[in-house]
């Protein structure tokens, strides 16, 4: 989808004009209801007449240009694409080009990969040409009406305030022939590219209309490359409920293949019931039998954990793992199969800010999942809805499948796989926290689950510290009672856990490392991310063999029962009253913990600075 369309001559004269930028502000207000940066305008206003102009001194003036465009099923957005007849083939030709007002640029510490502009200061950016390589071959994945034509789709970076002086470094990455590299010094260069990728006097609008109506799904080749790359490496071992989980999903989408129906299957389970096990091998083998099938979830670090996992042979891979907020626009079945894991965490609607208006109608996330695939597969543990706006529940979904008159099935996974398999660990969590009746009781043991209770934040970072000096793999999460802080100018990270005389910084929020902690999505897989503290939005859907819990002064013990301070809680989700009220906040709180908690796959260490609490949980869990 395109912000904005035109001709290049079209384009040429409104940049003469000088109403590009202004257009394209509107169309971003219109669409977006936000205001664009100054430097994005800055770049519209410079870059976009450039190509333009370009295009119309090439003789192509009559190809389409597509400014702004969002790739199918993602957020990426590209600066330019040009579409047209192809000179040799005679059929439709794709060209996306990348517009850089970079004047230098030079290698980021030497990676081909990775570049710094103005000099050698500044953050790293991604290489131009892997930019626009990724952007080429992201279309061919995931437009299947491009299958098997690789003709259709190239790309250029165009560099035009560069010469080559200024950027010389950057041609020791080589060119490809869907990522070529253009300067301002080489402007005769690009258009003659131009030319041999567009046919000059052929009207480009057809081919336009044709490239925006394209049914968005994985292609036949992407599957291929994801069957090698996930089933054929995935070793797990489905059991019981587990293997029925993945027969129903497979005997339901061919059974929608042959009838032409619609299944919406429901699985539920507890924290390491093997749901995402279940995802993973579903996805493999359904890419493996050449099925449309794409992985969703609503979890930023458990998606780009997934997609560096189970992607790590290939980027292609990794563009099967999308998220909740991808299907706003998905053509309706346009999947056979869809798996939203981690579903409780499907919020109200997808709608943000930055959603284009005429999708802020208010339609349930859950419908556009259910839409989006012949055979939506939903895992889910009630017991983890942590957030504000979070629907992600059996009784919501299987309501939104019957108001459209679909069938569902059901699977409860009974048996753990995580917790040491102690499924007498999950539900002593569960009536410590009071989400079953009958009130917290001593842990009762269990050989193959350790529970310790400390009493002080070191006396936890030392008995953790002894497990990983032993092999094991450990983390500190804790309740979000603390502020958090960015990093320091100079990359240190600021500790804002701060309990008596122990204080420890969060685990980072941003996409980058820094300081030599993990970036926030790989933090719970990191082992640097153990001079962290981890929150509940970075620890959910994740294990780890130790798990050091600090129940904060957000949910006290008090009177024989639990309390929830709202005012010790410092998650601006809750801060709000008119959003989530008194009553929803202790439920939420108490999932949350319910969360942590659970991480542990050998063991588990809790604190609580209460000490009215830590008297509790002294009384209920052994210390030998």
């Amino acid at each position: 989808m395109a912000l904005f369309r035109r001709s290049a001559a079209g384009l040429a004269a409104m940049a003469d004009q000088g109403s590009v930028a202004e257009v394209m502000f509107t169309q971003t207000l219109h669409h977006y209801g936000v205001r664009t940066s100054p430097s994005e305008r800055r770049s519209w206003e410079r870059s976009i007449p450039v190509l333009a102009h370009d295009l119309v001194d090439a003789g192509l003036g009559e190809v389409e240009v597509l400014l702004e465009h969002r790739l199918p099923l993602s957020s990426r957005r590209v600066d330019a694409i040009l579409a047209g007849q192809h000179p040799v083939t005679g059929r439709r030709s794709y060209v996306i080009v990348e517009l850089k007002q970079w004047s230098e640029a030079a290698l980021y510490e030497d990676d081909p990969g990775l570049v710094v502009i103005g000099g050698y200061g500044g953050h790293p950016r991604l290489h131009p040409l892997e930019q626009v390589g990724g952007y080429c071959q992201y279309l061919l994945d995931f437009l299947p009406s491009l299958d098997g034509d690789a003709e259709a789709v190239s790309g250029a970076a165009y560099l035009h305030n560069a010469t080559e002086y200024g950027i010389g470094p950057l041609r020791r990455k080589p060119e490809s022939a869907n990522a070529r590299l253009f300067t301002g010094e080489r402007r005769g260069e690009f258009l003659d590219f131009l030319r041999s990728r567009l046919a000059t006097g052929v009207p480009g609008a057809p081919y336009a209309d044709e490239f925006l109506g394209a049914r968005a799904a994985p292609s036949r080749q992407l599957l291929k490359v994801a069957a090698a790359e996930i089933r054929e490496r995935e070793q797990f071992v489905l059991l019981d409920e587990q293997k029925l989980a993945f027969n129903l999903v497979l005997h339901a989408t061919e059974a929608a293949r042959a009838g032409d129906g619609k299944t919406v299957v429901i699985v539920t389970g507890g924290p390491g019931s093997g749901k995402s096990v279940i995802a993973l091998s579903l996805l493999g083998e359904l890419a493996r039998r050449g099925r449309t099938v794409l992985h969703a979830t609503g979890s930023r670090s458990f998606t780009q954990t997934l997609r560096k996992v189970a992607g790590r042979g290939s980027t292609r891979t990794q563009g099967l793992f999308k998220y909740f907020n991808s299907f706003m626009d998905a053509e309706r079945n346009g999947l056979e199969v869809l798996i939203a894991d981690e579903a409780h965490r499907i919020r109200e609607t997808s709608a943000n800010r930055y959603t284009r208006a005429r999708f802020r109608t208010g339609r349930p996330q859950v419908d556009e999942l259910i839409a989006a695939a012949r055979v939506p597969v939903f895992l889910l543990d009630e017991h983890q809805v942590v957030r504000p706006g979070e629907m992600g529940t059996v009784e919501e979904i299987e309501a939104h499948a019957s108001k459209q008159g679909l069938a569902v099935h059901k699977i409860s996974l009974n048996a753990q796989f995580r917790c040491g398999g102690s499924e007498e660990y999950e539900f002593w969590v569960r009536r410590l926290l009071g989400l079953v009746p009958g009130g917290p009781v001593r842990w009762a043991g269990d050989p193959a689950f350790t529970v310790r209770v400390a009493d002080t934040p070191q006396e936890m970072e030392h008995l953790l510290r002894a497990r990983i000096d032993e092999g094991y793999g450990a983390r500190i999460a804790a309740g979000y009672c603390w502020p958090w802080s960015d990093p320091r100018p100079d990359g240190s990270l600021e500790a804002d856990v701060v309990i008596g005389d122990w204080a420890r910084p969060w685990n980072l929020r941003g996409d980058r490392a820094v300081g030599g902690a993990p970036p926030a999505a790989l933090w719970a897989t990191d082992p640097a991310g153990f001079g962290q503290v981890g929150c509940v939005y970075t620890a959910q859907g994740f294990e780890y063999d130790w798990n050091g819990v600090i129940i904060g002064p957000d949910l006290v013990w008090r009177g024989g029962g639990w309390q929830a301070v709202r005012s010790a809680n410092r998650d601006p989700d809750f801060r709000s009253r008119a959003k989530v009220d008194d009553t929803e906040f202790d439920r939420l709180i108490r999932n949350v913990y319910k969360v942590l908690l659970t991480r542990g796959m050998v063991g588990t260490v809790i604190y609580s600075p209460d000490p009215e609490t830590r008297d509790l949980l002294r009384s209920l869990a052994d210390q030998a």
